[in-house]
């Protein structure tokens, strides 16, 4: 009896040092979170207010010397694609206008060359309206990629069923949604070049669009590409106001201000939540950067961005 009991003692220690050990382990474990390189990471890439500047800036440039280029925007593009594998490259309009190309190829080379570049979408400008609407119409047959315009309204127009307010695009194991706004054109672009566009209020749109996105379409981050501009030219509706009011987007890209800013603004929205602006200047000259990085919750914990120069 005495070797039995001592026999059952020998297991019953092994099992209580093991236990031990085991319990001495996890709080180990839990207090070391997934490192930032284990997170799933999606990249954003953005541009906006290119104006058809396809080659370099000359160089006697007095700013900008052989600086910008599509070709060299592609090149840092597929570099960044060949290192990340969640990447959207997305547009905040303004792409016509500026340069010889456009006046001989009324947008379509701009639009070929972005398909090669494989944007994934883009907004509407005020000078995409340049060509007028059958000129961006007969442009956009040379698009591989949507133009999200969801305050635009052109069911009496050429451009019925043509563009979209937003799109979700699945990254890996999350859903990025992304919507388009643009600048209320009268008084900006002339009438016969819009037609019978409808232009709606932007941050009514906003609150309808994002908490879509954010709940019915379970989006893990929501993007808004947005032509109002950062500071106000002819309205009052600025990217930080359209913030400040709204609720449920990530991140807006901004255009048609030519802001050039180092790194993102952060904003708090209606609800005290963080929003992320960010602006890349004009000309094809940045190519901009967002990193959001997801938890196993879906929340996005942790950002880091770039302002990346074509040169």
């Amino acid at each position: 009896m005495q070797k039995d009991f001592s026999s059952a003692r020998r297991k019953f220690v092994q099992h209580s040092l093991v236990v031990s050990a085991g319990l001495a382990i996890s709080p180990s474990i839990l207090a070391h979170p997934k490192r930032p390189q284990d997170l799933e990471k999606i990249t954003i890439l953005h541009t906006n207010d290119t104006h058809s500047n396809i080659d370099s800036f000359p160089l006697n440039h007095p700013k900008f010397p052989n600086q910008g280029g599509v070709a060299r925007r592609m090149t840092l593009v597929n570099d960044i694609r060949a290192q990340e594998e969640n990447v959207l490259l997305l547009d905040a309009g303004d792409i016509f206008q500026g340069t010889p190309y456009f006046n001989k190829f009324n947008g379509t080379l701009e639009m070929k060359l972005m398909s090669q570049l494989k944007y994934d979408a883009a907004t509407m400008g005020n000078h995409d309206f340049d060509a007028g609407l059958e000129g961006f119409h007969n442009a956009l047959a040379f698009a591989n990629f949507p133009f999200l315009c969801a305050n635009y309204d052109f069911k009496d127009t050429i451009l019925k069923d043509k563009t979209k307010p937003f799109h979700i695009f699945q990254k890996g194991n999350r859903r990025v949604g992304v919507f388009g706004l643009g600048i209320q054109l009268e008084g900006l672009v002339s009438k016969s070049y819009y037609g019978d566009t409808i232009y709606n209020d932007p941050i009514a749109i906003a609150n309808e669009i994002a908490p879509r996105l954010r709940y019915d379409e379970k989006c893990d981050l929501v993007i808004c590409l947005s032509h109002l501009g950062h500071f106000s030219r002819t309205t009052t509706i600025t990217d930080p106001v359209l913030a400040k009011s709204s609720s449920d987007i990530d991140l807006i890209i901004g255009g048609h201000t030519h802001t050039f800013m180092d790194k993102p603004e952060i904003h708090e929205n209606a609800l005290g939540q963080k929003v992320l602006i960010n602006q890349v200047g004009w000309g094809g000259l940045r190519l901009g950067r967002v990193d959001f990085l997801f938890d196993d919750s879906g929340k996005a914990k942790t950002n880091d961005w770039k302002v990346l120069p074509i040169h």
